[in-house]
């Protein structure tokens, strides 16, 4: 009996996924286990394996497409089967999830009476991905033109290419009813030749669904608050020596590989006890701020995809061990670009570290509606007075960016003054 794959549910905030790469293609046959296709949020990106045996009967979407979750995706069942049911069932479900999409509801746009060289779609009919609804929209192809060759006579990207090879355009229907060969202006070869130079001279890229999801947190982050940084440095003397000793003892403590960073979110979660207006969100609709009885770490982790920030829920109830091994794995999930959706949200406070990279000082952006953001920076050697003497020390510098909506500079100032004294007296965090 046939199946109908879904495009999966992955998370409670997850309203849909785009397709980045189909594995397999109608017509294949598959086993259970095979990779069918891989797809994104705005955050992860995940594989959808077949738990079903057989053949590969029907594709409803292409790459790129962007599917609403717990839509059809494609058909599994055995060859010569009857699944005409299934693709009414599932083109009904189809038009009524894009009925009030502008890019995808093309059957409510009038098309421009013109004689097709091949078998047009209907206008009142017309089925069309987002993708060659946006390339019919940036080159004026004429859609009427269109011969669909996408699943159930849906027009894909590959159809408008070939309207547009054939110069099929709005702008030109002599060229398409008219049989006669017409020569071309003797001008076209060079501005074609220099359209081909100008366009050697750079190299589009399409935003990944990452990078549109940071660029909007970010711009409305830093247009819709007041954000202010803090830059200081600590003596980070001890806590480097007692990272040595950590690392020298681990395998017979049972902490595994104790990092500095480590220290420093178990510092954070620590200190955020005692300053409230930090370990907030600021809900400026509600005219209310949110106080969290617990910390939830927001760690910012660089991936091949993009900033990630998963979160550490609870934090300041773990030993430094738990909280080591358990944002390891968050980190590790992240860079895989396998953290669950739900793990990308909710944080009540972040962290972020350029420390590594050699950066001394930086404004981190608040990811609201969080209040705060500490950035850690690299280690210099700087010189103060002890006893009259004049010693070099090592300073781990920190940047605090806070809401100044949600707290003033001074509560923000000691937060960061009790954060140093903690770092600098780490042992006796420990004893907490």
């Amino acid at each position: 009996m046939a199946t109908v794959i879904i495009m999966p549910r992955q998370g409670q905030s997850v309203e849909s996924c785009v397709i980045t790469e189909w594995k397999k293609k109608k017509g294949d046959i598959v086993a259970v286990g095979d990779i069918l296709f891989s797809y994104e949020t705005d955050k992860s990106s995940f594989d959808e394996a077949a738990e079903e045996a057989g053949t590969i009967l029907e594709v409803f979407a292409e790459e790129g497409d962007d599917v609403p979750c717990l839509n059809p995706v494609c058909i599994i069942g055995e060859p010569g089967e009857d699944i005409s049911a299934l693709l009414v069932n599932n083109s009904d479900e189809n038009a009524q999830n894009t009925e009030s999409d502008p890019i995808s509801a093309g059957a409510e746009t009038p098309m421009p009476a013109v004689q097709p060289e091949v078998t047009a779609t209907a206008a009142t009919e017309l089925k069309i991905s987002p993708r060659a609804r946006i390339l019919a929209e940036k080159t004026d192809a004429d859609l009427s033109l269109a011969a669909a060759t996408g699943p159930n006579g849906r027009i894909i990207e590959r159809d408008i290419k070939k309207r547009l090879d054939a110069g099929m355009t709005k702008a030109a229907p002599a060229a398409v009813t008219d049989p006669t060969p017409m020569a071309k202006p003797a001008e076209s070869a060079p501005v074609t030749a220099a359209a081909a130079a100008e366009a050697a001279e750079y190299t589009d890229v399409k935003l990944s669904t990452v990078r549109k999801t940071i660029a909007k947190s970010m711009h409305a982050s830093l247009s819709s608050m007041a954000q202010l940084t803090l830059n200081t440095s600590f003596d980070a003397t001890k806590l480097l020596e007692l990272r040595a000793r950590l690392k020298e003892h681990s395998e017979r403590l049972g902490l595994g590989n104790i990092s500095l960073n480590d220290m420093i979110l178990y510092a954070v979660s620590r200190t955020l006890g005692a300053h409230a207006e930090l370990n907030a969100h600021y809900l400026e609709e509600e005219s209310k701020m949110r106080l969290f009885s617990q910390v939830n770490l927001g760690i910012a982790v660089d991936t091949e995809r993009g900033l990630l920030v998963p979160t550490l829920f609870g934090a300041d109830k773990m030993t430094l061990g738990e909280l080591s091994a358990k944002a390891k794995v968050l980190i590790a999930s992240a860079q895989k670009g396998e953290t669950a959706p739900d793990l990308l949200r909710g944080a009540s406070f972040t962290v972020t570290n350029l420390g590594s990279l050699g950066v001394e000082s930086f404004t981190p952006v608040i990811n609201p509606p969080q209040t705060g953001i500490l950035g850690v920076d690299t280690i210099t050697r700087r010189l103060k007075e002890v006893d009259g003497r004049d010693v070099f020390y090592p300073a781990m510098g920190l940047s605090l960016t806070f809401d100044h909506r949600a707290l003033d500079g001074a509560p923000a100032a000691r937060f960061l003054r009790e954060l140093c004294a903690g770092l600098e007296n780490f042992d006796l965090l420990l004893v907490k």
